[in-house]
């Protein structure tokens, strides 16, 4: 609230979809455009209206539909800023619920409406055993090679799963820390940004300052200009940043 009464603009970049956003933001009053799903969507917090959208259209969801009824994961889409699922991904609900608070149940996710929609898919999250994920990788990037972000990981929480996250090619928190940049009248260079986790790496690498919390891994603590001693579960690294930088 202070940075704002300053003149600083604030806003949010974040993997959730902005169902999973906009109550953070109105709850810090947050204003205007905020960018979603790790920048492939911007939209206006007050008016819900959305400013940029890149997503996998057409012929391309259908290669991933495809891909995921090869390889079976339990998948979950983001479309429509809602998150379907069938009865695969019930145990990974609560993994999922951070990104939305909108989770519907559906027969078949592959059969779903969203798949040909012609917004698109916004992104997809699946999970599985290592060798189900690593397959439908392998497939996706031969497939989809430039339409298409693919990036797997082990899911800490769940020991022996992976997760796989499948989204538009070309947007990042990189792209749309330029675009909110341009929105506000200022350069990257004079943005100040702070993460923890690789999707952050992007916007580290356009910022002009970047703070990485405590808990991050030691690869993207590397990309930043500043470390924080705080992690999330401490709380106040948002905090921690505003003071180093503008001394409120």
């Amino acid at each position: 609230m202070r940075l704002r009464a300053s003149g600083v603009p604030t806003t949010i970049v974040t993997g959730r979809m902005f169902s999973g956003s906009r109550p953070a933001a109105e709850a810090t009053g947050v204003l205007g455009p905020i960018a979603c799903v790790d920048g492939s969507h911007i939209v206006d917090v007050e008016s819900g209206e959305s400013r940029r959208c890149e997503a996998l259209l057409a012929g391309h969801a259908i290669e991933l539909r495809g891909v995921l009824d090869r390889h079976g994961p339990a998948s979950f889409v983001f479309a429509q800023d809602t998150i379907v699922h069938d009865a695969a991904g019930d145990a990974f609900v609560p993994y999922v619920r951070t990104w939305s608070p909108n989770v519907d149940r559906v027969v078949r996710v592959t059969d779903h409406p969203f798949w040909e929609h012609e917004a698109g898919i916004l992104a997809v999250v699946a999970l599985g055993t290592e060798a189900a994920i690593l397959g439908a990788v392998e497939e996706l990037r031969e497939r989809l090679a430039h339409a298409a972000f693919v990036v797997s990981f082990p899911v800490g929480r769940m020991p022996g799963m992976h997760a796989m996250l499948v989204r538009a090619g070309g947007a990042t928190k990189g792209t749309a820390i330029e675009w909110l940049a341009a929105h506000h009248g200022i350069t990257p260079a004079e943005v100040v940004v702070v993460g923890d986790w690789l999707n952050d790496v992007p916007m580290f690498e356009v910022a002009g300052r970047s703070f990485v919390m405590g808990q991050a891994p030691e690869h993207v603590k590397a990309k930043a200009t500043d470390r924080l001693e705080t992690t999330a579960r401490d709380g106040g690294g948002v905090a921690a940043a505003i003071l180093r930088v503008w001394g409120l």
